[in-house]
Parts: structure tokens; C-alpha cells; sequence
């Protein structure tokens, strides 16, 4: 049986590298182990060994490259808690300065189709698929090599895709996060930072007789807390910053939201 590296104890020591193995074996090591249905292995060991050696440069950009295309392969994975976290790292690695564009249409397609939507699992820990994806979709939406567009789009279709279950652990502060930063770029003109909201208005003009879908209840959470950050600021690369347009966001999400709380405006 092949060697495992104590990974609690590469922990306590503050995410030291060890030197008795080669590093493609230790990363390919922390790889498997994402896919844990242990929240400890797979959370606090796997991942955030990897963060940390990716944000101290330990990899080689091969090595993050190749890193990269194996974490798209697990947005088909058959676990849920292998498919949510492949954005976490893959938000780590573009973060790093590694991008490839072949990355973002594997991702775009998980992020709607996406069913499992719970946040926290008693048994699997944090599966946070919309948060985790939306963290990526934020790191995408500032990349230069990114349509902003598209991502605002692509969270909007997440929100307005059906679904069963009501967002309950921050995932929509997360996703209004994501789309605030996308919309702090300078190069949206004036149609791309409203239009890919008319989905949303269309939804919510047409509520269903039997009562508030939860998609509905997502979108209109998530879209008050992109409103804050419109109004106030959003915090990028440690630095608050106005979206550009946000006057031309803010009258159109009221727009979106005076359809369901007319009594708010």
C-alpha cells in the first residue's frame, strides 16, 4: 500500500511543503483527496493546502495548468463535493495569473445545470456550489480575457435556473458579490451592464399562481445585495471600488425588483 503524507500535520505546520516526496506526487495526493466525502480531508487538509501552496508560487505554471484541467474534468464527477470544489481551485489558479479560455465553457455549463444546491451538509460539510462557483464566476468577470458579459449573463441564468431549493447560507451575498465586481469593469457600455437583467424582469413579471418559485425568492435576494454594493461601493483586490455605470444598474434593478416588492420603491 502506497505511502500517504500526514496531511494534519503538513497543516499545523503552516502548510510547509514536504520534502521526502516529489511534489507531483504530493499534489496529485491532495487531488484525490478532493474528492473526500470527509469535510476535514477534503476542506481543511486537501483544499486549503493547495490554495495556500498556489498562492505562495509553489507550483510551476505547468503544474497549475495541468491542475486546472483536471479540476474542469470534475465539473462532470459523479460526487457533488468533487464538482463543487473544482471551482474553488480554479478560482485559486487564474487568481495566480494561470488562465486557459477552454476553462470557462466546462464551467458555465456546470453552473446552470448544476441540481445540488445545498450549502452546508451535516454529514459532507460545505458544498456551496453556487458560493464556490460564484467566487469563480467573480475572479472570470474581472479577467481580462473574459467577456464580462458573459459572466453576468451566466449568473443570472444560475439564479433563473428552476430549482427546489431556497438559498440560505450566503450564497446570494456571494453571487451579488461576483456580479458587483464583474460590473466594475470599464469596457460594458451602457446596454451590457442592464440587458443581461431582462431575463429576470421577464421571470418575475410572470409569477406562477401557486405561490414563489425558489429560483424567484434566489433572485430577488441576490439582486438586493448586488443593489447594496451598486450603491455603496464594491470591494476589489482590497480596494472599494464605484462601478462605473452603477446609477444605470441601480434604476434597473429597481425596475427588476419593483415587479414583486412594489412597496420598497
Amino acid at each position: 500500500m502506497p505511502r500517504m503524507t500526514d496531511w494534519a500535520q503538513v497543516r499545523d505546520s503552516g502548510y510547509e511543503v514536504p520534502t521526502d516526496r516529489p511534489l507531483d506526487v504530493l499534489v496529485a495526493e491532495l487531488v484525490a483527496m478532493l474528492r473526500s466525502p470527509d469535510p476535514v480531508v477534503r476542506d481543511r487538509q486537501a483544499y486549503f493546502t493547495l490554495a495556500t501552496w498556489i498562492e505562495r508560487g509553489v507550483l510551476s505554471t505547468g503544474q497549475l495548468r495541468a491542475l486546472g484541467d483536471e479540476m474542469v474534468a470534475r465539473f462532470a464527477d459523479s460526487e457533488v463535493q468533487a464538482r463543487t470544489f473544482a471551482p474553488l481551485v480554479l478560482d485559486a489558479i487564474v487568481t495566480a495569473g494561470v488562465f486557459e479560455p477552454s476553462w470557462v465553457p466546462p464551467f458555465e455549463r456546470w453552473y446552470v445545470a448544476e441540481a445540488d444546491l445545498r450549502g452546508y451538509d451535516e454529514k459532507l460539510g460545505w458544498l456551496h456550489a453556487v458560493a464556490h462557483g460564484a467566487d469563480l464566476l467573480g475572479t472570470l468577470g474581472l479577467h481580462s480575457a473574459v467577456e464580462p458579459v458573459q459572466m453576468l449573463r451566466l449568473g443570472i441564468g444560475r439564479l433563473l435556473t428552476p430549482t427546489e431549493y431556497a438559498l440560505k447560507d450566503l450564497e446570494d451575498d456571494r453571487l451579488g458579490y461576483a456580479l458587483a465586481a464583474t460590473l466594475t469593469r470599464t469596457d460594458l457600455n451602457d446596454e451590457d451592464v442592464t440587458g443581461w437583467l431582462d431575463p429576470a424582469l421577464r421571470a418575475l413579471s410572470n409569477p406562477p399562481v401557486e405561490g414563489i418559485r425558489p429560483e424567484v425568492t434566489n433572485t430577488i435576494r441576490t439582486l438586493r445585495a448586488l443593489y447594496v454594493l451598486a450603491d455603496h461601493g464594491v470591494r476589489v483586490r482590497d480596494r472599494i471600488t464605484v462601478i462605473p455605470r452603477r446609477d444605470q444598474v441601480k434604476t434597473k434593478l429597481v425596475d427588476v425588483l419593483r415587479v414583486v416588492t412594489p412597496y420598497y420603491f
